[in-house]
């Protein structure tokens, strides 16, 4: 046998049969560019993850808070979150007033909108449960805030709840006019007051005076219902001569002088122009008084003599000096109180503001308005500016 031919492999089977075939760049690429598109992918699906996750999370924040707001408002408007009532006697000062007419669901309403109490509601139920058939009474008040209904029923119903008589005596109102409101007010017989009224020696007034007219302050009170009509009598007069003396008047001759003027201010004068009536009466009073004579000519006086009030007068009821009040025919101040005066009237004759006054005439019944002069002929201007006022008003109102 000749010598076996040494193997050469093709090129072919060298690939077949290397044992670790070099791979080409190019397939290598390929298959790094496969990689790669087959991570994409992924990442992608980790990034919508991720957006449904945040997403998910701010519904559930929104609802949260949807929830939680419609919650919140379904507890106000059941009430679940109002404090139905305040605890103790509250704190500060406030006044408080209860109208003529106002029952206990008003004054709650009242009482409610000032924070006195914290509901009206609850006010009310306090008043039906503890009130005890007492009424609460027309008047103001000096209350606290923030009260619970109960302290606020006991402040309202008087000292310690006591039942008592209310009254409301006006300023300006005659001596009969009060004793009518007191006989109303505290189921007293009016005779009762009218027999009194004929004794104001008892009282502690002056020889001169003929009645208590002038001495029964005006105010409101609340007497006890086991209270008589001595008593009541007293302590109105006793608030007049507390304001006398506040003024200080002490003299009782005085007293009586100032507290004559003090009527005729406030049936003349708005509040705001006391101090001025009270100064262009002092100047009439004077002795140097040229101008009137010493003459008043107040239409309140001489109606209070003629027993009616009116602003119309004839020429003879002005020139009739048998009418004791009458301050157009007889000089000086009349005989005596016209009225119940204000401790402002009372303050303003006893203190009379410095002016050149003699003359005033409210030209405006509706607003107050008054003008003041120092002649005849500029008063004159005025009293036709009234007559022209009167002239345009229905019948009766400046009679």
């Amino acid at each position: 046998m000749g010598a076996e031919p040494e193997y050469e492999p093709t090129a072919d089977h060298e690939a077949d049969y290397a044992p670790e075939a070099e791979v080409p760049v190019a397939v290598l690429f390929a298959e790094e560019a496969d990689t790669r598109g087959n991570r994409r992918p992924s990442r992608e699906k980790q990034r919508r993850r991720r957006r449904r996750t945040i997403v998910m999370l701010a519904v559930l924040v929104f609802f949260a808070g949807v929830v939680l707001g419609l919650t919140l408002f379904l507890r106000d408007l059941l009430g679940m979150n109002e404090i139905k009532d305040y605890e103790g006697s509250g704190t500060g000062s406030v006044s408080f007033t209860v109208a003529e007419g106002d029952g206990p669901m008003v004054i709650g309403g009242k009482l409610e909108a000032a924070d006195i109490v914290a509901t009206s509601k609850e006010f009310v139920n306090t008043f039906q449960t503890e009130s005890e058939g007492r009424e609460i009474q027309p008047g103001s008040y000096e209350m606290k805030q923030q009260m619970s209904s109960s302290a606020a029923l006991d402040a309202l119903l008087g000292e310690q709840g006591a039942a008592v008589h209310y009254a409301a005596v006006a300023r300006d109102l005659r001596q009969n006019e009060v004793f009518e409101i007191l006989s109303t007010s505290t189921g007293i017989p009016l005779a009762e007051f009218e027999a009194l009224g004929k004794d104001p020696q008892a009282f502690g007034l002056p020889a001169q005076a003929v009645s208590l007219e002038g001495y029964l302050h005006p105010g409101e009170y609340r007497f006890p219902v086991d209270q008589d009509a001595t008593s009541i009598v007293t302590e109105m007069v006793d608030g007049t001569f507390t304001t006398l003396e506040d003024a200080g008047i002490t003299d009782p001759a005085e007293q009586y002088r100032i507290l004559t003027k003090a009527s005729i201010i406030q049936a003349e004068a708005g509040e705001a122009d006391y101090a001025t009536v009270a100064g262009a009466i002092q100047n009439r009073l004077r002795e140097d008084n040229v101008e009137t004579s010493g003459l008043i000519q107040s239409d309140a006086t001489v109606t209070y003599g003629l027993n009616r009030k009116s602003y119309d007068l004839t020429p003879a009821e002005k020139a009739d000096k048998s009418n004791p009040y009458n301050t157009y025919a007889n000089p000086g101040l009349p005989v005596g109180p016209i009225g119940s005066p204000s401790t402002e009237a009372v303050q303003a004759a006893a203190n009379p503001a410095d002016v050149p006054y003699y003359y005033w005439v409210t030209v405006n019944l509706d607003t107050g308005q008054t003008e003041f002069s120092s002649t005849l002929a500029e008063h004159a201007k005025y009293v036709a500016q009234y007559q022209n006022w009167c002239a345009s008003q229905e019948a009766g109102r400046c009679a």
